[in-house]
């Protein structure tokens, strides 16, 4: 099980992080009460659930109590080697101050200190939170990060490769049927060699082996996969930098039966190969 506890300082960055891992597939919770950190552990680490075997809670001061059992609680969890990474975010004072004062927000601890103010807020739930910056396994500064620069960041520290954070969804559709409305990007297959006009293929889909024969075993479909290929390859990386995190890519022929079906399936082990992680989704396939 992969669990991160992310903590910080208020305006420090730790929505956006946890945002960053929900896009790469983690299950996330935000604030969630420190005293319920045991529990909720305990509930991922013995769930059937495959969705919560990735987990990421935010658990900080916006409570106003006393830490110090959530303390112990980490520090049990590190001295019984549970699975677990602890990520701290803090950023310069004056950076904070300025970050509250810029979107009008209101201090989460304001009301526990007699003036009210955003400075002494913050120096008190700096008091709170100082000793989880000596446990964190990762401590990042964020004082000159951008959403995005965090986001990559996080993705490079729970992926390994940032590189390979977008989800990459091949989804194959009749024009026909009207085109999907949530595809970012459209390719029409209806160029490409048609079995629906070879009377042993009509009733196939595009998932048989024979149907798939048809379409690839021609040199018009060569050069739409060369070309085709090349652009995705240069595209791809360049929606990641701009930090896209899922990228859903449309096939379109006149049923969505045969050839789109089977250039979607193509894509989607074409990257796979690559180390993306992909997914396909046939919505006219059976009409």
């Amino acid at each position: 099980m992969d669990f991160v506890i992310i903590t910080g300082l208020s305006g420090a960055g730790k929505t956006s992080a946890l945002h960053a891992l929900e896009d790469i597939g983690f299950y996330c919770v935000d604030n969630l009460p420190g005293a319920l950190l045991k529990t909720f552990y305990k509930l991922c680490e013995t769930s059937t659930d495959e969705n919560m075997t990735r987990v990421a809670v935010v658990i900080d001061a916006r409570g106003g109590g006393d830490l110090s059992g959530l303390y112990g609680d980490i520090q049990s969890f590190r001295n019984e080697r549970k699975p677990f990474s602890l990520v701290f975010l803090d950023a310069d004072e004056g950076v904070l101050i300025r970050r509250f004062k810029e979107t009008r927000r209101r201090h989460p601890l304001a009301d526990l200190v007699p003036d009210n103010t955003i400075e002494s807020a913050l120096l008190l739930e700096i008091s709170y939170l100082e000793p989880f910056k000596k446990l964190a396994d990762y401590s990042i500064n964020t004082t000159g990060f951008s959403t995005k620069l965090l986001k990559e960041r996080i993705t490079k520290i729970y992926l390994g490769d940032n590189a390979k954070s977008i989800i990459l969804t091949f989804t194959s559709f009749g024009f026909k049927f009207g085109a999907p409305t949530d595809c970012d990007t459209i390719f029409d297959a209806r160029c490409l060699p048609n079995p629906f006009y070879v009377s042993e293929l009509k009733e196939k889909t595009g998932l048989d082996e024979d149907v798939r024969g048809y379409v690839f075993d021609s040199e018009d479909t060569d050069r739409f996969l060369a070309t085709l290929s090349a652009f995705l390859d240069v595209a791809v990386p360049l929606y990641i930098k701009e930090g896209k995190a899922e990228l859903v890519v449309g096939f379109g022929c006149t049923g969505g039966k045969h050839r789109s079906v089977a250039i979607a399936e193509y894509y989607k082990n074409y990257f796979v190969k690559k180390g993306y992680k992909s997914t396909v989704y046939h919505r006219d396939m059976n009409k």
